[in-house]
């Protein structure tokens, strides 16, 4: 069997404060040894419940280069860098049995959550068929798009909630409970490990009774963006308009995939400033 690993840096134990996430900070070498040890973690969980299983991991914070390869678990393939097809599901195909979220963060808007936001500072929410919906959200219904349920998500307790609404029979993994945008109170992150060690073992072992999330299409889905700027560009992607104002663009999607790559592509446009 296939197994994905997808994995980000908010919603790793210990980690409340962006210095702990920005590769400019003083913090972030102790964030992203943090992060790496998780995997770790959950990899070893996998592989006690299905020994042969074939293991990814998707480097799925910011730049996708934060875990540290020479200190990952050398059974696991990973997938690091950008841009690349599927963003934070690298790596998903139609052949990935099981697929597990680890450090994810609530959406933007939800709270109170640990750093919170949907994949930038860039976005303010995505509604697709009118649902609100974050990076767990948008990941969720991709994986079902190609068949792949998602058996388990760790984060702190507002993420584990949103996931939950999502993929109620799916595991969870509370690392910390939050008390605000940037603070939490945390497990030690030895027992964070013990916890997703057992409970990735777990989600593996009852992946057959977790059934894939799916968004079917066609999706009218609209994308509230922080920049004016930003929207200008993005009405000049064929098929997308604005609506609603000056900060809200709309577009029409034949299945989820188009819809997702839609949504990363304003992201990077984001990224770009008037010259």
């Amino acid at each position: 069997m296939k197994v994905l690993l997808s994995v980000d840096l908010e919603g790793i134990s210990g980690i409340v404060h962006p210095t702990e996430t920005n590769p400019d900070r003083y913090d972030y070498e102790r964030g992203r040894a943090l992060m790496t040890a998780e995997a770790n973690a959950v990899i070893a969980g996998v592989l006690d419940a299905e020994p042969e299983a074939v293991v990814w991991v998707a480097d799925a914070h910011g730049t996708f280069r934060n875990i540290l390869p020479e200190d990952l678990d050398r059974r696991a393939h990973l997938v690091r860098g950008k841009p690349r097809p599927l963003g934070m599901l690298a790596g998903l195909d139609e052949h990935t049995d099981a697929v597990l979220f680890v450090g994810y963060h609530a959406r933007a808007g939800a709270g109170p959550a640990v750093l919170a936001h949907t994949i930038s500072d860039a976005i303010r929410d995505v509604r697709v068929a009118g649902r609100s919906v974050g990076e767990i959200g948008l990941n969720v219904a991709m994986a079902g798009h190609l068949d792949a349920p998602v058996v388990l998500l760790s984060g702190d307790d507002t993420a584990c909630t949103e996931f939950s609404e999502l993929v109620p029979s799916a595991v969870t993994v509370a690392v910390k409970q939050t008390l605000g945008q940037a603070a939490a109170v945390a497990l030690h992150p030895q027992e964070a490990r013990e916890r997703l060690g057992h409970a990735a073992a777990e989600a593996i072992a009852r992946r057959a009774l977790i059934s894939p999330a799916k968004m079917a299409g066609p999706l009218d889905v609209e994308v509230d963006l922080y920049g004016p700027y930003t929207v200008d560009l993005a009405t000049l992607v064929p098929g997308v308009s604005r609506v609603g104002g000056g900060r809200t663009v709309a577009f029409h999607a034949a299945d989820f995939a188009e819809a997702y790559r839609l949504v990363q592509l304003l992201v990077q446009l984001a990224s770009i400033r008037p010259s």
